[in-house]
């Protein structure tokens, strides 16, 4: 017999998959990728196992299979995630000019870095959400503790109203009974009532209020401008989120990830875990993130993004806006308008003698 033909194979990350979380690392000390990794998670992907993500990429690019035509829809987004990697600081140079350990000791600290973020942001909003489903003037009956989960959810009349898939009425004793009994599983893609505006969904129009409820919005901003920025009067000391990393934009990915956040925070669940079959935490973000990448539905997202910028980031987004009447910024542009029209009837008598 011949001899075996040489393993094509890439490291051993090669069969890990990419766009999975893989085991939990300790968060170490600060560090430039660290913290580029913190807001990679929110903003990019939350459940990616970036050593194999880098191993994937660094594949394609000795394969020279960068032209999106030749992947796989798995390959494509991958991709696209491994470029957003990409300008992480001097990441690149590792890659391309660093060995293979120095590598993964990068992906490591990305890893870590989109870990800690996530764990911060669930022990944050843990607390924080009862502030918001607590109607004013009126405690919670039966009453919910903030370092406590174990009563909420489908156990709780508010948490399971809010968490009650869109399609399914919380009112009626059966769904109560099933929901709150484990007898009826909830997948992850079966989407709550808590991301539609008023937590209100229209058969007929799904995608009426549609990643539109105002808790939605509380927790994103909760997350990426600052806990104060929630009130009407911000109060914060210190940067957020967003504005320490120059974010300007509300990106598919962070709604997927606060929607994900949220909805966490309202369970029963202690423990953030994507093999967790009860939350299915990990399914019911990557549902999201793929129904906005989707092309096909792209005109929506785009006036859904747009929403969500006017929410967040106001003072970053152009609207046309009509100029006050009586102003004299009004008065102005009329005067203006005035003398364009009689220049214009002047070329006119001109042309015409």
């Amino acid at each position: 017999m011949g001899d075996a033909p040489a393993s094509t194979q890439p490291p051993s990350t090669a069969d890990a998959v990419a766009l999975k979380l893989p085991a939990r690392v300790k968060p170490g000390r600060s560090h430039p990728l660290l913290h580029f990794g913190r807001h990679f998670g929110r903003t990019v992907h939350a459940m990616c196992n970036v050593r194999a993500l880098i191993t994937h990429g660094l594949v394609r690019i000795a394969e020279e299979r960068r032209d999106e035509s030749c992947m796989t829809e798995l390959e494509q987004r991958e991709e696209r995630v491994f470029q957003a990697l990409l300008v992480a600081p001097k990441f690149s140079e590792r890659l391309l000019e660093g060995s293979e350990d120095e590598a993964m000791i990068a992906a490591d600290l990305i890893q870590k870095g989109v870990s800690s973020a996530r764990s911060d942001d669930t022990k944050s909003l843990k607390g924080a959400v009862l502030d918001w489903i607590t109607p004013r003037n009126v405690p919670l009956n039966p009453p919910l503790a903030r370092n406590v989960k174990t009563n909420r959810g489908f156990h709780h009349p508010t948490t399971g109203a809010l968490l009650c898939p869109a399609g399914l009425d919380w009112q009626d004793p059966a769904v109560r009974e099933g929901l709150s009994s484990g007898t009826w599983t909830v997948a992850g893609d079966q989407w709550p009532l808590l991301v539609y505006a008023n937590h209100e969904y229209d058969v007929d129009d799904p995608w009426k209020g549609l990643f539109r409820s105002q808790i939605l919005v509380w927790a994103y901003k909760h997350i990426f401008t600052s806990p104060s920025s929630v009130e009407s009067e911000v109060k914060a000391t210190r940067s957020g989120n967003a504005r320490l990393h120059g974010m300007t934009q509300v990106t598919k990915a962070s709604l997927a990830y606060i929607a994900t956040q949220l909805r966490f925070s309202l369970t029963s669940a202690s423990v953030f875990c994507r093999t967790d079959t009860a939350t299915d935490s990990e399914r019911f973000y990557e549902s999201i993130l793929d129904f906005l990448d989707d092309p096909e539905e792209s005109e929506e997202v785009d006036a859904l993004l747009q929403w969500w910028n006017v929410q967040v980031f106001p003072s970053h987004v152009k609207q046309g806006r009509e100029v006050t009447k009586q102003s004299a910024l009004a008065r102005l542009k009329e005067r203006r308008a005035v003398k364009l029209a009689q220049r214009a009837s002047q070329t006119v008598v001109s042309h015409r003698e």
